[in-house]
Parts: structure tokens; C-alpha cells; sequence
């Protein structure tokens, strides 16, 4: 029996809901939450069109009663002077105003509310919008985007098209404020005064905005700025208690800067002083290198900062692969072209068929959980919030395409499967327990196409991988010798519009010692 070996990741952001999905991981979950909301408008229209009916009934009585009775008040006596009035006087007013009552107190709402109160144990949480937002503020940061551009919808490669309001952007603002983020704060909050300033109706008012925006700037540092919005802050409100309080601050820090600024003026004009080589130093350029790894992220994730030479461009080609002749594709070769030399990362055409993989995410989607990484301090796995995909496990044995697919790989790869992960271990040391040494490779599907964003990128060489349908793509995470190739580190990009499902195979190096014999050097 092979041991189980796929990964499937749903990055970007159907199984049986709970209450703690974290759907803003995922939105192969969240198009389970469209189909909810769905219901509940059907259930909302029903019960309109329930009250609508009701309202109608009662205003044709109302319309009937108020003829009758402009009539009859007009010769009280000679209407009741005819018996069938009387009659229908009595009538009205012990029995048919009684059934009014009952309509007008019947109650229509029991389908929607029963309905309601059903889904609304599968709604997303505060958590889920929290991190929703924050998903969202991950991806202005990634890919630069200023906030016009997402309040306005317009994001490369979007088909639907989605407007934010200015109680969107205030949300957004509140909860980057809440995460002491001041920085987006400042961003939100003015993008919800400009559109407050454009006309765009709220119950968001401008003196709240211009609270938060005034003190989100200030506490960047920018005082001058942080006293404009609360002047115009009091223009509106001039019984503001906390913005007359700082403005009174704000302007009390403004002259304590400038005596400041006065006084070291006054003491570089004096004779004999001379002007330090501290000061005379000129600021240094940061050369690609000392880059941090998180900006070199961004940078590929972008699709900049690519360094490879065309000299190596020239080097890389396409060919009809068969592995050593190998006998399932002798006849038909596959489609294999190089993404990178050094590490060398080839990408494989047209490997898995789109029923493949609609049956891989068939088999995937009820047991897709948040994925976890590995926490230094307490040892164990957890969830974080800079990683927001799914995952589930899938073994060889549960389905007779997953074995294919898997037999696949081996004869492309040349490499043992017998020995890949088995089902994801809870304990930091789960290669210790498989007892299968580390990972030697990485087969890594892709199962969709993404509108923008979703690379992997490698930030050491400044390699980056996009996604495309129907393709896989490998390299080897060891040299020959059993070193680390650390070039190989590499890390998945937010998906920016459209969602990402990718399946990995780690395959690992026990079993491989014929099939990739051991080198002689470190690096080989």
C-alpha cells in the first residue's frame, strides 16, 4: 500500500460548516456562504411579497370602509334607516373588524426568522471579518495599491466588479485602529472622508472620520498635518471636547519643535563650530542583497526584482520529455520547459486533465483545514496569520486517479513514492516519525488559473513561478550530496483577484539511494 502523499492547499482565500471555519482562509468555503445568502434572500422575498399581500388586503378593506362610511355619515338616520345597514353595521363591528385584527396581527415573519436563525449558525464570525480586513490590507501592502484603486473595484483582471462604501472603508480603518495599524488607519479613514467630501451618503458622519484620521497621523509623528484635520474636525463640531483638548496639544508641540529647531540653528551658527563628519555623511545606497527578505517577497510577488541574465534567459528551452525512455511515455512524451537554472526548476505542460482535477478538489474540499506552521517557542503547530491557506490530505488508496496521478510523478521524476509523507503529523517532528529523511524533491501542481497574484516565488535567486492551469513544477529541495539547497526556500504570494488551488507531493529521500545516487561534493 503507497503511503498517502497530497497536500491540496486552497489558497487566497465545501465542507459541512461549523461555527469555526475561518472562512476568510478560503474562498472555496466562502462560495458555500454566497449559496447561504442566496436562501436567505429567496426566504426574505417570500416573506415581502407574505406582507405585501397582507398590506393589500387591508388597504382594499380600508378603501371599502372609507366609501361605506363618507356614505353613511353624511344621513346617519336614513342609512340605518334601511335594515340591511343595520344589519351590516353590526355585522362589521362584531366580526369582520375582529378578523382585521387578526390579520393585521398575523404574523408573516415565522419562514424568514426560522430560516434566519437556522443559518445563522453557520455565519462567519467577528474573527472572520477581522481577518478578512486584515487579508485585504496584506494585499494593498504586497501589491502597492493605493486605496482609491480598491474602494473603486479597479483591480487587474477583475470580472466582477465591487464598489466599497464609506462605511466599507470606516470598517477597514476601525480595524487596522484597533490593531494599533496606524498606518492603514490614516489610508481608510481618508479614503472614507473623500467619498464622504464626493457626496456619497453615510451614517458614517465626517467628524468621526476626521477623529480617527487626525489622531492616526498624529501618532506617525506628523503633528502639522494631525492639527489641519482637527481644526476642520472643530469647523463642524466646535463643542468637541477631545479635538478642542488636542488641538490645544498639538499646536503646545509645534512651538516646543520649533524652539527646538531655533535653537540648534542658533548653535551651528556659532564661531568655532564646526560641522560633524556624522552630519557630512551622505546616505548610503542599499545594495540588492541587504534587501530584507520580506521587501524581496513583495518585489517578486510583484513581478519585480528578477535577476536573472539574459545571457542565462538564452540558456533555458522547452523539450518533449520521457524520462530515460521510460515506457508510459515513449510514444507520448510530455511537455517539459526550464523555469530556472540555478536552482533548476522545470514546469511540466498539460500533466493533469481539468477532470482530474475537479476529482482531486472533490476528494479534497470536506476536509479542508487551516494550515499551520511550526511555532518556535512552544513546539508545536499552530495557525498564523500570515498564512491564510487550506489543506487537506488525500492518500493513493482512497481513489484509483489519485494512485495514477501518483504513479505519474514517479515515472516523470524517477524517484520512489513509496516513501512520500503519509497523512499530516500534529508533532513538530513529523519527518522523525515517518523515518523517511527529508525532503529531496517538490512536485508542485497547479490546479487553476489566477486572475493576478498567487506566485511562488524563490526570494534568494529572485525566481518567480506563476500559476497556469493543468501544469506542475519541479525541483530538487537537496543537492546529490544530502545538503540543503537553501536557494530553494520558497513562499506562496497572496492571491490579489481569483483564488488558488495548488497540490504538493514531498517526496523524500529514503528510497532514492539508486534512483539519485549520493554525490561526492557538498554542492553536487
Amino acid at each position: 500500500m503507497e503511503l498517502p502523499f497530497w497536500c491540496l492547499l486552497l489558497l487566497s482565500c465545501l465542507q459541512s460548516l461549523s461555527a469555526h471555519n475561518d472562512f476568510f482562509t478560503s474562498t472555496g468555503q466562502m462560495t458555500d456562504l454566497l449559496y447561504t445568502e442566496k436562501d436567505l434572500v429567496t426566504s426574505l422575498k417570500d416573506y415581502i411579497r407574505a406582507e405585501e399581500n397582507k398590506l393589500e388586503r387591508v388597504k382594499r378593506w380600508a378603501e371599502k370602509l372609507d366609501s361605506l362610511s363618507a356614505a353613511a355619515t353624511q344621513d346617519p338616520e336614513g342609512f340605518l334607516g334601511h335594515p340591511v345597514n343595520a344589519f351590516k353595521l353590526m355585522k362589521r363591528l362584531n366580526t369582520e373588524w375582529g378578523d382585521l385584527e387578526s390579520l393585521v396581527l398575523s404574523d408573516t415573519t415565522d419562514g424568514f426568522i426560522s430560516n434566519l436563525t437556522i443559518q445563522r449558525q453557520y455565519f462567519p464570525t467577528d474573527e472572520d471579518q477581522t481577518g478578512a480586513a486584515k487579508a485585504l490590507l496584506r494585499l494593498q501592502d504586497t501589491y502597492r495599491l493605493d486605496a482609491n484603486t480598491i474602494s473603486t473595484g479597479d483591480l487587474p483582471g477583475v470580472k466582477h466588479k465591487s464598489l466599497m462604501t464609506v462605511d466599507d472603508c470606516y470598517e477597514l480603518g476601525k480595524i487596522a485602529y484597533s490593531d494599533v495599524d496606524y498606518y492603514h488607519t490614516e489610508l481608510w479613514m481618508a479614503q472614507a472622508l473623500k467619498q464622504l467630501d464626493q457626496g456619497e451618503e453615510s451614517t458614517i458622519d465626517k467628524v468621526t472620520v476626521l477623529d480617527y484620521l487626525s489622531y492616526s497621523i498624529y501618532q506617525q509623528g506628523e503633528i502639522e498635518r494631525a492639527l489641519e484635520y482637527t481644526k476642520r474636525l472643530l469647523e463642524l463640531d466646535p463643542e468637541h471636547q477631545r479635538a478642542k483638548g488636542n488641538l490645544k496639544y498639538f499646536e503646545f508641540q509645534l512651538e516646543k519643535q520649533k524652539n527646538a529647531a531655533e535653537d540648534v540653528s542658533h548653535k551651528q551658527k556659532e564661531p568655532g563650530k564646526k560641522e560633524t563628519a556624522e552630519k557630512r555623511k551622505k546616505p548610503k545606497k542599499v545594495s540588492n542583497h541587504l534587501i530584507p527578505e520580506r521587501k524581496k517577497y513583495e518585489m517578486l510577488c510583484r513581478g519585480e526584482g528578477n535577476r536573472m541574465t539574459p545571457r542565462r534567459w538564452s540558456r533555458l528551452f522547452c523539450r518533449y520529455h520521457d524520462n530515460n525512455h521510460n515506457p508510459m511515455y515513449v510514444l507520448a512524451p510530455a511537455k517539459q520547459q526550464d523555469e530556472w537554472d540555478r536552482p533548476y526548476i522545470v514546469r511540466y505542460l498539460d500533466i493533469i486533465s481539468d477532470k482530474e482535477i475537479e476529482r482531486v478538489k472533490q476528494l479534497a474540499k470536506p476536509r479542508l483545514r487551516r494550515a499551520t506552521v511550526h511555532d518556535p517557542q512552544t513546539g508545536k503547530l499552530t495557525t498564523a496569520h500570515y498564512r491564510v491557506s487550506k489543506s487537506a490530505w488525500l492518500t493513493a488508496y482512497e481513489d484509483p486517479m489519485i494512485d495514477k496521478i501518483n504513479q505519474r510523478i514517479e515515472d516523470l521524476t524517477g524517484l520512489e513514492m513509496d516513501t512520500a509523507e503519509e497523512l499530516q503529523k500534529d508533532e513538530p517532528d513529523a519527518f522523525k516519525e515517518l523515518g523517511t529523511g527529508n525532503r529531496i524533491a517538490t512536485w508542485l501542481f497547479y490546479m487553476s488559473d489566477v486572475a493576478a497574484g498567487g506566485a511562488t516565488v524563490f526570494p534568494d535567486v529572485g525566481a518567480a513561478v506563476w500559476p497556469q492551469k493543468g501544469t506542475a513544477v519541479f525541483w530538487y529541495n537537496l543537492f546529490a550530496s544530502g545538503e540543503g539547497d537553501y536557494s530553494t526556500r520558497h513562499a506562496a504570494c497572496p492571491v490579489l483577484v481569483g483564488n488558488k488551488w495548488v497540490s504538493n507531493k514531498w517526496i523524500h529521500e529514503r528510497g532514492q539511494e539508486w534512483r539519485r545516487p549520493c554525490g561526492l561534493s557538498e554542492s553536487e
